[in-house]
């Protein structure tokens, strides 16, 4: 089997490809850019796997009029720069010892050193510069199928790095077929190592949950997780069911795809802790949970946060409450949105100062809020 894509052909790939080449070393293209274009996918990143060491990477490359970065030298990876393309270069490993959250690993010659040691046989596939594919582990047809499936024995690749057991359900969630259903060996090993997860950072764990929750459609996933004891190990408190509900209204209603919303509809413990979210999904978070259990209507919520929590909060109330959807749903966003309080600091300022000006003027704002936006300038001026 061969691969033909842009990425595969553009100069920049092309010329670090040669010039890792040109002394005899292999270079091959691996993981999720030769992946995602046997499938039909976009590739984003480029990885490389070399027999050269990192310090023979870097000779060549530099000798070829690249920039060569030493960006995780320690681990065997050098980063190429070609015409402003990073491209990530990898001299084969193999794992010598692991303690559940990294591995202390060798350098090896062989290709298929290098491929037992990745995670999933769809994610060691390789692909030479022209892209024929190189198949060490016959992970073609598990990808072919859309079968998530761990390297040989399930719980020894989670003994190596229980990030495994969220990366397994999320593959599944992104790549694997819902027909199907999840690996049964790679399900029951997850479920037998939760406890540990607990040796993760929870940097790991938020990363790897918020690429779990912006796959199209993860509802399968988050139920087995949460059949297993994945998901409360990952969040403690989390709950599946108002999560499927709302991804399942989010599909019927061709909805903006929002991590954060599906975050919120499965009601943890601190996920702004747990998950160590960055301050502004934190932010978005607190307005979404804030506003499904306020009285606030949709106008109101696109006027004082944005149409995103308005939309969010609008989906959620109909997944765990049961609210249904208003049929004039963006007509109601928008009218928020497009609203502009009348009055101005300024236009009070001759009667009040501090904070009775303040309080003075939030009187008013909440006043033509409860008017929908309709009362107009002189109006509230005129009642003080």
């Amino acid at each position: 089997m061969q691969i033909n894509a842009p990425w595969l052909s553009r100069s920049e790939t092309r010329a670090v490809m040669a010039a890792l080449t040109c002394d005899g070393a292999r270079a091959y293209f691996v993981g999720g850019c030769v992946r995602n274009t046997i499938i039909g996918l976009d590739a984003n990143d480029v990885d490389i796997a070399t027999d050269a060491l990192p310090e023979k990477v870097i000779a060549l490359t530099e000798a070829a009029g690249l920039k060569a970065l030493p960006t995780g030298i320690d681990h065997g990876t050098v980063t190429v720069v070609s015409g402003g393309v990073p491209h990530e270069v990898t001299t084969f490993r193999k794992d010598v010892d692991t303690d559940g959250r990294r591995a202390v690993v060798a350098y090896s010659d062989r290709i298929e050193d290098d491929a037992l040691r990745r995670d999933f046989t769809m994610n060691a596939i390789y692909a030479d510069a022209d892209g024929r594919i190189v198949d060490p582990l016959d992970g073609l047809e598990d990808l072919l199928a859309r079968h998530v499936r761990f390297i040989e024995d399930a719980h020894d690749r989670i003994a190596e790095d229980y990030l495994r057991i969220l990366r397994f359900f999320r593959f599944h969630a992104w790549y694997g077929d819902p027909e199907n259903g999840l690996d049964t060996e790679g399900l029951e090993a997850c479920a037998a190592a939760t406890e540990g997860m607990a040796r993760l950072s929870r940097e790991r764990v938020g990363a790897e949950f918020q690429k779990l929750l912006m796959a199209p459609d993860p509802r399968q996933s988050l139920r087995s997780m949460g059949e297993t004891g994945v998901l409360h190990a990952a969040l403690p408190g989390a709950h599946h069911s108002a999560a499927e509900k709302l991804i399942g209204i989010e599909l019927r209603h061709h909805s903006s795809l929002d991590w954060v919303r599906r975050l919120v509809a499965l009601d943890g413990t601190d996920p702004i802790g747990n998950l160590r979210m960055s301050r502004k999904d934190a932010i978005q978070l607190k307005h979404l949970h804030g506003g499904t259990g306020s009285d606030m209507d949709l106008p109101e919520l696109a006027y004082r946060f944005d149409s995103s929590v308005a939309e969010g909060v609008a989906l959620l109330r109909s997944a765990t409450r049961g609210d249904a959807l208003p049929w004039d749903l963006q007509e109601q966003i928008e009218a928020g949105v497009q609203a502009r309080f009348p009055v101005a600091a300024s236009d009070l300022m001759d009667k009040y100062s501090g904070k009775e000006l303040g309080d003075t003027l939030k009187y008013l704002e909440n006043k033509w809020i409860q008017s929908h936006f309709t009362i107009s300038k002189e109006s509230l001026l005129h009642d003080l």
